[in-house]
Parts: C-alpha cells; sequence; structure tokens
C-alpha cells in the first residue's frame, strides 16, 4: 500500500515501517466499529503511537511518525480522537484486557 502524501513523513521512520502501521490501522478501522482514536505523545523511550479502540474494547497500538500523523490519519477515517494524557482510555478497553486473561 503507498502512502499518501497526507501521511508522508520527513524524518526517521518514514518507509515500509509506515506503510505496515497505515495498512493495519486502516485494517482496524475498516474491520471493527465505533473505533475511536488515542494519541499518545513521544515521550524519552517511545516514539508517539496511535492507539485505536472499538465499540467493544479490542484495541491496538502502533508507532506513528509524530503527533501530526495521527491526526490525520483520524480526521481522514472521520473517527474521534483524543490526546491520551488529557482523555482516560475507556473503560471498555480495560473490560476487554480482563476479559482476554480469564
Amino acid at each position: 500500500m503507498r502512502v499518501p502524501r497526507l501521511f508522508r513523513s520527513r524524518g526517521a521512520g518514514a518507509g515500509p515501517a509506515v506503510d505496515a502501521s497505515l495498512k493495519h490501522l486502516a485494517g482496524f478501522c475498516d474491520t471493527r466499529r465505533g473505533v475511536e482514536a488515542w494519541i499518545e505523545q513521544p515521550s524519552t523511550f517511545a516514539r508517539p503511537s496511535l492507539l485505536l479502540i472499538a465499540h467493544d474494547g479490542e484495541w491496538t497500538r502502533r508507532s506513528i511518525p509524530d503527533v501530526a500523523w495521527g491526526r490525520a490519519f483520524a480526521a481522514k477515517r472521520r473517527i474521534p480522537a483524543y490526546d491520551a494524557g488529557v482523555v482516560p482510555y475507556p473503560q471498555r478497553m480495560r473490560d476487554f484486557n480482563a476479559r482476554r486473561r480469564d
């Protein structure tokens, strides 16, 4: 899958990894309903990432080139996007994780 200009990054991490992330994240959105996005800021130890959570709490996370990339992805998909440091992860995600452990 070719990365649309909107999602290209000039920095490190552009290329096959971005293509794979875009394909995975787009596939998650296409095959689940009620998907929302949480954009996780970069830290000293981790790159920025995008966490997608479906209506039933199923989730996926992928590293992204930068925060703007995550916002553009959510806007293009017309899904709500939240800042992970401001808006807490929903209870349905914790419930999904608990069901998987049982």
